[in-house]
């Protein structure tokens, strides 16, 4: 059987084995063999043999995207996404679109208009969120490597629950355009692969300028640097805000062991401060509603999905009806936040007060890269996967599971997650932040972490 079809028959197995995760939205057997079979009789890519799932959110032919939300059920784009343009142009098929928090919001794919993910190895914890869906694919061996996308955490965070390898780039390394907005000043379309090789790969086939989105860097795509063997002369940074003293003890036991092995593999290790760390989650939960209410202003039932209402009252009855109806809770949650905080006598208060703490957050990463550090490390989350229902009643507990991913995204520093251990069954992953445009470096050290710590071992 050749590479493709191999690769799209295993993928389609897997969807109907895993069916039980819900973690598929849309998904066509026949589609993809026949998708796959074409792929088989052009030259091989580097992608070749990649079956992919793509969090629905981000714009394919192949399918309805819908967001994890009613309000866009069933709508299907007239256009795909450069990034998948640029998979499928590698040789890669797409197996399904995968399911997440609703509009991407949220931290453990429990908002989904379409039922909550399960944790691939626990079904009654969450696998992380928003790209909840793609990372539990990964994890369970459904794909080899996923899409998401990162507004606030939301790929390193489900990649640290699911013990996967999970990759947000620098804001303009990969193309927005096809990826249902969010955050506009925060989105990126980032990746997800069993290992760090193949996230590594994917991420550089989708990169690069890109005509169709201004916002995107005038560079050409990555290129991966040779693996290696050890690490001397990297200077890595260890920010004393991400190891509080409350910290999970088998959080820290796992970071420890994993800076002591970067310091084997000849890595410098050197304490750095992050001083605006703490004001990370506020500014976030500021700013990411504010450009959300803003962007999702669009969805009113005239343009996309359908319309609800008797058709009896004016536009305004309109837009009540069908945004009613077609957004979930959290999403309504956050538009109503960000509507106040941009609305006339509080924008200063607090839009205007959190660009200003965005701004000392970026500062401080500016610091500490140029005073020599390389990349930072650590905790990727402040514990394993939790509870499924055990903080959607608390919104501001949820919000706090973003705590060490969100100011990587305020600051539009590139990052990854790596698995660095587990306990009780549950994975453990590990961050490394770096300088913009590093993602080769990063890459780089992550292959160490990957070849020196056990992923999959207890943390005992």
């Amino acid at each position: 059987m050749s590479t493709a079809l191999a690769a799209a028959t295993r993928a389609a197995d897997g969807i109907e084995k895993h069916r039980d995760l819900n973690a598929v939205i849309a998904h066509d057997r026949h589609a993809l063999l026949a998708a796959a079979a074409a792929v088989d009789t052009r030259p091989a890519g580097v992608l070749t043999g990649l079956a992919l799932a793509v969090k629905d959110n981000i714009c394919t032919l192949e399918y309805p995207t819908t967001c994890g939300s009613r309000i866009l059920e069933g709508y299907r784009s007239p256009y795909e996404a450069t990034a998948i343009k640029r998979a499928k142009a590698a040789g890669a098929v797409i197996a399904c679109k995968s399911n997440l928090d609703e509009f991407a919001m949220g931290a453990s794919t429990e908002y989904s208009a379409y039922g909550r993910t399960h944790h691939p190895f626990d079904p009654s914890r969450v696998p992380g969120g928003s790209s909840g869906g793609s990372a539990a694919l990964v994890a369970a061996g459904v794909v080899q490597a996923a899409l998401g996308s990162e507004t606030g955490g939301s790929v390193r965070q489900p990649a640290a629950f699911c013990g996967v390898v999970g990759i947000k780039p620098t804001y303009g390394r990969v193309s927005r355009y096809g990826l249902v907005a969010f955050g506009s000043s925060l989105d990126q379309i980032a990746v997800f692969g069993r290992t760090v090789l193949q996230a590594g790969t994917l991420l550089s086939v989708i990169s690069g300028r890109d005509q169709h989105d201004a916002t995107c860097a005038d560079l050409d795509p990555l290129t991966p640097e040779p693996a290696r063997k050890d690490l001397t002369g990297v200077v890595i940074g260890k920010p004393r805000e991400y190891f509080p003293a409350d910290l999970d003890p088998v959080i820290r036991k796992a970071c420890d062991r994993t800076l002591a092995r970067l310091k084997e593999a000849g890595a410098t290790i050197r304490e750095v401060s992050l001083p605006h760390t703490g004001l990370a989650v506020p500014t976030y939960y500021v700013i990411a509603p504010a450009e959300a209410s803003s962007n999702l202003a669009r969805f009113d039932g005239v343009r996309y999905g359908p319309r609800h209402g008797d058709g009896r009252g004016d536009v305004r009855a309109l837009y009540r009806a069908t945004r009613g109806a077609g957004f979930g809770p959290e999403v309504r949650r956050r538009i109503i936040i960000g509507t106040y905080v941009l609305s006339a006598g509080y924008y200063d208060a607090y839009y205007g007060k959190a660009q200003a703490a965005r701004a000392l957050i970026r500062q401080d990463f500016d610091r500490v890269f140029g005073e020599g550090v390389d990349a930072l490390f650590t905790p990727t989350t402040p514990s394993p996967a939790f509870k499924a229902g055990e903080k959607v009643d608390d919104p501001v507990a949820m919000y706090l599971a973003d705590i060490f991913v969100c100011p990587v995204n305020l600051a539009r520093v590139p990052a990854l997650s790596v698995p660095i251990g587990r306990t009780g069954g549950l994975p453990i992953g590990g961050q490394l932040i770096g300088p913009d445009f590093s993602e080769a470096r990063l890459l780089s050290v992550a292959g160490v972490i990957e070849s020196l710590v056990d992923g999959t071992a207890e943390v005992a």
